[in-house]
């Protein structure tokens, strides 16, 4: 029998490291985009401008959130805070805004830019899609496994309330 607590304990905080550090680099290029964008106003287009600030917003709420979980999880990893229940919550609204954000700028973008045109922040542009990709597909790994853990939960008896390792 696989003993899943000791993955739980092991891969939650490499996954919200992973999380974290890609949403930095995602803050990172969508504020110096954003910058560039209300200093020189040379933005592809209002929605490349507006999506990339929601970018901004999706990637803070991610540092901020997945922050307070991941020094949750290491001070109490059987908390009421970090249980399986708090963590959909808290994913699931984290996956809504990074699936609307990358699907969002890739719609914007045409599927990404072909940097031989010379598009103004091309690279940039691009890279803030790709990483947005990628934080998609951490949160969804992190919402899939909470999602099984639950459910393992309510079948023994724990309910959504019980936590992600026992």
């Amino acid at each position: 029998m696989v003993d899943f607590d000791r993955h739980i304990r092991r891969g939650h905080p490499v996954i919200f490291g992973l999380i974290i550090f890609f949403s930095i680099i995602e803050l990172a290029i969508s504020s110096w985009l954003t910058s560039r964008y209300n200093l020189r106003h040379d933005y592809l287009s209002i929605s490349v401008r507006d999506r990339t600030r929601f970018l901004l917003f999706t990637s803070s709420w991610t540092i901020f959130f997945s922050l307070f979980y991941f020094a949750l999880f290491l001070h109490s990893p059987s908390g009421i805070l970090t249980s399986v229940l708090s963590h959909a919550i808290f994913l699931f609204l984290t996956w809504v805004f990074w699936t609307a954000g990358a699907a969002a700028i890739t719609a914007a973008l045409g599927g990404g830019l072909n940097c031989s045109q010379h598009f103004v922040y091309c690279g940039q542009l691009n890279a803030l899609e790709g990483f947005a990709w990628v934080v998609w597909i951490f949160v969804t790994f992190a919402l899939l496994t909470v999602i099984f853990r639950g459910i393992a939960a309510s079948r023994r008896g724990d309910g959504f309330r019980g936590g992600l390792v026992v």
